[in-house]
């Protein structure tokens, strides 16, 4: 995997690196997005233009939010990889420890 979302992005879903990412790798689940570890290029772009900087690159991903590493790959166990997100658009394969969370703002 290359690049991770992580907490900050739950409920959120911004879009912004959506807009940025050149290979279309970015999929929205229903509370977050997920960049998908094969189709990513590791190149960076959608990293600073996320507003609750909720993307890191896997290495650095705090430890607080660790388990979102395996999280975002989780997402893709059912999905596989489509070859684009935009093919997709919006599913409800959110992994179980994400649906599992408290909704922001309640």
């Amino acid at each position: 995997m290359t690049y991770v979302i992580a907490e900050p992005c739950v409920d959120v879903k911004d879009k912004a690196c959506i807009e940025e990412c050149p290979v279309d790798c970015i999929y929205e689940g229903a509370r977050m997005l997920y960049i998908h570890p094969d189709e990513c290029v590791d190149c960076g772009a959608c990293e600073p233009v996320c507003p609750v900087e909720a993307i890191y690159y896997e290495d650095d991903v705090p430890d607080q939010w660790s388990s979102y590493t395996q999280s975002n790959a989780d997402f893709f166990n059912e999905l596989g990889s489509p070859g684009g997100a935009s093919k997709v658009g919006q599913t409800d394969n959110d992994p179980q420890a994400i649906k599992d969370l408290e909704p922001k703002g309640e």
